[in-house]
């Protein structure tokens, strides 16, 4: 059984690639550049490695880990060919007077990485999987609140 779920994991990195690689974003949909399509491949290699981190941190939470493992290989090679939105990043704004705050946290990430690697992976890799929730929740939100904007722009005055 554990062919056939590395079969399916690669097929899903096969066809998220493909699919990457083949999606344009047009000019009207520019507010899709905040997300991605999916999980990203990274972020998946990173999901799958949950279980692996989990074992060699030194959290013991009497968790079956090993009969959970292959059905999250399953659900994140269904995560990378699916279409539900993440976060992207990549146009954030960060306003001025809360860089030094955004430094200190990227210090503090680095040194609990330093010191507590596995722990520190393991936290930031359920913080990501929180995060596809809330991004599909403001992917929507955000995506009403322009297809009604788009609408009363449309709007016939006689």
């Amino acid at each position: 059984i554990g062919w056939a779920i590395t079969l399916i994991f690669s097929v899903c990195c096969v066809l998220r690639l493909a699919r990457f690689n083949l999606a344009k974003i047009s000019e009207e949909e520019e507010w899709k550049l905040n997300y991605f399509e999916g999980v990203p491949s990274p972020a998946g290699g990173g999901i799958i490695l949950l279980p692996l981190i989990y074992e060699l941190s030194g959290f013991n939470l009497n968790i079956d880990i090993k009969s959970f493992t292959p059905y999250l290989v399953v659900i994140v090679a269904l995560l990378l060919i699916s279409k539900i939105p993440t976060f992207s990043l990549k146009k954030i704004k960060i306003p001025s007077g809360l860089t030094i705050f955004l430094l200190f946290g990227i210090a503090i990430l680095f040194v609990s990485i330093i010191f507590f690697t596995f722990e520190a992976l393991l936290v930031i890799g359920i913080i990501y999987l929180l995060t596809i929730p809330i991004s599909f929740v403001l992917y929507k939100k955000t995506n009403k609140v322009l297809n009604a904007n788009k609408e009363e722009d449309h709007e016939d005055v006689l």
